[in-house]
């Protein structure tokens, strides 16, 4: 019998990207985006960061610029994002996603959103990233997202039919965030079609 046919597993999905950016706003935090936080935490995670569970939540409130999360509806929404993100990103089948508005916002907000979200993930990279030496391909993924977190938009100039560039430069993101962690994660396999292979 073939392994891979016997276990089904159900990813759960991202908090939503509005409730989010309800919660930063109700604890007074100000200064990032939801997507700039996710990119926050997906950069550390690739670092090879992990937090438990108070640790997360001080190491959010210094990100987040404030004293202290306050209401416990919240930090339970914080800790299921970082947890839902961190099980993503060890998905075999890929299925890590990025916390960006959806598809009915204005493209100038989704095409910001996406450059926060990149200079989020640089930062958080960076900070715990340490001595880890690095292949051509991640400084490359590196370069590219710097590239896209400089991005300015002009919400005159973006059009329809610019959508179908930007669902492919999140794509790429999305698939670059993958590629980086599982390079500095040596742990997780980053081949799950072989490591299938060897199930069966």
């Amino acid at each position: 019998m073939d392994i891979e046919m016997t276990s089904e597993k159900t990813l759960p999905d991202l908090p939503d990207f509005d409730a989010i950016a309800d919660l930063m706003i109700s604890e007074g935090a100000l200064t990032l985006s939801p997507a700039e936080l996710h990119g926050l935490m997906v950069g550390q995670l690739s670092a090879g960061a992990r937090f438990d569970t108070d640790t997360l939540l001080r190491v959010l409130s210094e990100l987040m610029n404030i004293n202290q999360l306050v209401e416990e509806e919240g930090k339970l929404l914080f800790v299921s994002l970082y947890t839902i993100t961190l099980a993503h990103l060890l998905d075999e089948d890929l299925g890590f996603q990025l916390l960006l508005p959806d598809d009915e916002q204005d493209i100038s907000q989704r095409v910001d959103a996406l450059s926060s979200w990149c200079s989020g993930f640089l930062a958080g990279f960076g900070m715990y990233l340490g001595e880890l030496p690095m292949s051509e391909a991640l400084k490359e993924g590196l370069q590219d997202f710097s590239e896209i977190a400089q991005v300015s938009t002009d919400p005159d100039e973006l059009h329809d039919e610019d959508e179908s560039g930007l669902l492919e430069l999140q794509e790429y993101v999305r698939m670059a965030a993958l590629y980086i962690f599982a390079e500095c994660n040596p742990d997780v396999d980053p081949d799950p079609a072989d490591k299938r292979k060897q199930l069966h």
